[in-house]
């Protein structure tokens, strides 16, 4: 009777510990394919990181402000990392249209083009909630 007990428990955390191996293993093999190289020779990690130095000094306060806002819902451990791509977003976008400063239209476009198009409904409801209008940009919802 208690080695069936025993045998049970021992079962149950083998299937835990295959769980948790095999989530990790899934946000590991998304991070080694983040440094690939692409075919320009660069992954997607060197350009986050491009984008990033390069528009550096076009962030003022109160953008990195409204940018702290945007990550706000995005999980604690995680907000960094989103935050990085996020910005990174941001600069380019804000590089590529000839600015001299990252403004706020800058960020709202950025954050919604940074979001995977599965968040849309989560993203939308966010701006949404915090009084944030998106309507110039519910085309690029769209796609």
């Amino acid at each position: 009777m208690a080695s069936n007990w025993f045998m049970y428990f021992i079962l149950f955390w083998a299937i835990v510990l295959a769980g948790f191996m095999a989530i990790g293993g899934f946000f590991m093999f998304r991070k080694f394919l983040k440094v690939l190289p692409k075919k320009d020779g660069k992954s997607k990690l060197d350009w986050q990181n491009y984008w990033v130095e390069e528009s550096r000094s076009l962030w003022t306060d109160e953008s990195r402000r409204f940018l702290s806002l945007l990550v706000s819902p995005v999980p604690g451990p995680f907000r960094d990392i989103a935050k990085h791509s996020i910005a990174a977003r941001i600069g380019q976008i804000a590089i590529e249209s000839g600015a001299s400063e990252v403004t706020r239209e800058h960020c709202i476009e950025g954050y919604i083009k940074a979001t995977p198009k599965r968040d849309y409904r989560s993203l939308i409801h966010f701006l949404e909630k915090q009084g944030i209008d998106y309507s110039p940009y519910k085309n690029i919802l769209k796609k």
